[in-house]
């Protein structure tokens, strides 16, 4: 399991009875901050207590989805835009306003950890709207995984999504052409 330097002041009492513990082997440090009483902790688990308020999205959503099989070589995804800005190698951090931050956002379960996650249908208007700066094949790719499912899309949840943003007609008519 993966604890913060917070839960485990709160279990350990203090900084001291914490690094006794690392010494003895009874947690092992991660890195700054994150703790596990295991050597070897699942990416995503460590992604999750170390960055709770994000949500998976764009090429990592497709892959969580089952929409694709090309395994992003980081971890995308969106934050509210009054977030500071993480500097890490393996995650690609975008921003979101309040209006659409929360829109779509869901929990699954991948490999045993549960992630927040923008739902298929929020990453089909996603797909849509970023069109042209989409690798072409990838794009033909997604979407027809997503002809594959589309009996399991929610559409009201999809004409909402929809209202809410720009050129949501043309949006809707590209799905429309390309999906159903």
């Amino acid at each position: 399991m993966i604890y913060t330097h917070k839960e485990l002041k709160e279990k350990y009492g203090s900084d001291y009875q914490i690094q006794k513990a690392v010494k003895e082997g009874t947690i092992y440090k991660i890195e700054v901050g994150i703790y596990s009483n295991k050597k070897n902790n699942h990416y995503l688990d460590i992604f999750v207590h170390k960055y709770p308020n994000a949500i998976i999205s764009g090429d990592s959503a497709y892959y969580y989805h089952n929409l694709t099989d090309v395994v992003p070589k980081k971890i995308f995804m969106t934050t509210d835009r009054t977030s500071s800005r993480f500097n890490d190698e393996h995650i690609v951090q975008s921003y979101s306003t309040s209006n659409y931050f929360k829109l779509g956002k869901t929990s699954i379960e991948y490999e045993g950890i549960k992630i927040n996650i923008y739902d298929k249908e929020r990453m089909l208007v996603e797909l849509v709207k970023n069109k042209n700066s989409t690798p072409y094949d990838y794009y033909k790719e997604i979407i027809n995984n997503y002809r594959k499912i589309k009996d399991s899309l929610d559409i009201y949840k999809l004409q909402e999504y929809i209202d809410i943003y720009p050129n949501g007609e043309k949006i809707i008519s590209i799905i429309q052409d390309e999906v159903f």
